[in-house]
This record gives C-alpha cells, structure tokens and sequence, in this order.
C-alpha cells in the first residue's frame, strides 16, 4: 500500500462529503499554488499540444488583468500561467451558464495580448496566448464535442492567421460514458465527479488524477476550507437572492408605470373613470 491509498483510506472517514472541484475557489487550491504543479502540468499537458520542454519551467503568476486605462474593467483569471517559452496560459471554470460568457473569454485573452505591450516594446515580442475554459454546462451548442480548440483562421481556405490566439473548451456535460484513450478524459471524470465512490475509483485507475483525489479529499476534510467554500456559497445565493428582489421590483414599477401611461391617454380621449374601469378593470389614478 503506498503513502497515497493510506491517505484516503484516513481521510474519508472524516469527510461529511466531498467538495465540488469545479468550484473556483477549490479548483485553485487544487491547481493554483506551487504544491499543485504536478497536477497543473498533467491536465495542461492533456489539453495543450505543447513541446514537453515547455513544462520544464512552469510558473503561476498573478492572476489580475492589468488595466490599460482608469475605467477599464478589472479582469481575474482563475489560473494564470507561463511556460518556459513565455507562453501565456489562462484556465477557467465556469459553473453557471452565461449569455456573455463568449465576450468575456475574448475580452480576457485579448487583454493578455496587450498586457504584455510596454513603451518600447516590439509587437514580435508578444506571446502566444492561450484560454482554456472549463464549462459545466453545455456551451459550445454547434459542436458534439467535449473539446474544442479554436485559432484565428479563414474558413473558406482553412488558412491560418496567427498562432497567437488560441481558446479551447471543456465541456463537463460533453463527456462520453466510456474513456477515449486521453488523460483529458479522466481529468474531466475528475472535475465532474460527485460522491467518494466515484473520487476513490478514478484514484485507483488513474495515478495523476490519484495526487488530485487526495488534495480534493485533504481540503473537504479540512474546517477552515469547508468554512470559507461554504460561505462563498452562501454569499453567492445572497447576491442572487438580492438580484431577483430587485428584479420583481423593477417589473413592479414597470407594470405602474403602464397602468399610468394607459389610463391618462384614455382620459385624454374623455373617457370617464367608471368606462376606463370597466373597460381594463385599472383602478382610477388617485
């Protein structure tokens, strides 16, 4: 038995249940610091069709997009990464759908074109960028596919661009039942795994995503991330409870000011109170 079996072998009694990974703030501490470079470079690895000496020196930098100018928008990455090339990464996760979501991934990688632009720079310095966003929900509807990569190219002559750009999506929801032969496949069995039967069986099957099990398991067992994860959580159904509110008191004031507009241009056309409320059941304007 190795030192890993014998870790969730204690660790999972002590768990009420385990984490989600897909939330943000687990899916740093999973791969986001130092500790998790190992892990990082496996799910890179299996997405990106890099050279295996860009690996040789990874780095986590800051996450925060610079602003260009006072009124920009401040843009956060969930991971920001650089190889040994330069090149910059950005990975994501997205569990809740959003209509912009699209805007957004271009808006965050072109901000990592022109973040790396300084007085005197030239534009050949500029590296390639590259976004991987993972969904748990289904994003892009045009194709099958769980994972996409798309590049800057002409369609009509499937001619390239520039390799400068490039964005590629996960989509939890995409995944096939049985395994395609990549180590994609597992890290997304990983990401959209529920219950500890199912953590413990892709430790057994798979060692990379085993060191992620242990983490994920490791962290669920731990008062102090369970506290802040469910805080998080609850401060996000707040906001979301406090968005609806303002939303049904806005169709409110919308549905008054309706009842207003009608009933005085009704009146201008001298109508009396009794046929207006006849005529629309509206009480007369006080």
């Amino acid at each position: 038995m190795d030192a890993q079996d014998k870790d969730i072998e204690q660790i999972l009694p002590l768990i009420p249940d385990i984490l989600s990974p897909t939330d943000d703030y687990i899916f740093k501490l999973i791969f986001g610091h130092e500790d998790g470079v190992e892990r990082l470079t496996s799910l890179l690895q299996s997405v990106l069709k890099l050279s295996h000496d860009e690996y040789s020196e990874i780095s986590i930098t800051d996450p925060h997009l610079l602003r260009e100018y006072k009124d920009d928008k401040l843009g956060i990455l969930d991971i920001k990464v650089k190889t040994k090339s330069g090149k910059i990464i950005n990975i994501e996760i997205q569990v809740e759908p959003s209509p912009v979501l699209r805007e957004r991934i271009l808006y965050y990688t072109a901000k990592m074109i022109t973040g790396q632009m300084k007085s005197g720079n030239d534009h050949s310095d500029i590296k390639r960028v590259i976004s991987i966003v993972i969904t748990a929900h289904n994003f892009i509807d045009e194709s099958k596919e769980y994972h996409n990569r798309f590049t800057l190219y002409d369609p009509e002559t499937k001619t390239g661009f520039s390799e400068k750009l490039e964005i590629h999506t996960i989509e939890l929801p995409k995944i096939p039942t049985d395994s395609d032969g990549t180590q994609l496949w597992w890290w997304t069995k990983f990401l959209s795994a529920k219950s500890k039967e199912e953590f413990t069986m892709l430790a057994e099957q798979n060692p990379q995503v085993k060191n992620a099990v242990v983490r994920l398991m490791e962290l669920s067992s731990d008062e102090k991330t369970r506290l802040v994860y469910e805080s998080r959580h609850k401060m996000a159904w707040d906001n979301w409870g406090r968005e609806r509110a303002a939303e049904e008191k806005g169709m409110e004031k919308g549905i008054e000011k309706g009842r207003t507009e009608i009933i005085e241009r009704l009146k201008l056309l001298g109508l009396s109170d009794d046929i207006i409320r006849q005529a629309t059941e509206l009480p007369p304007l006080q």
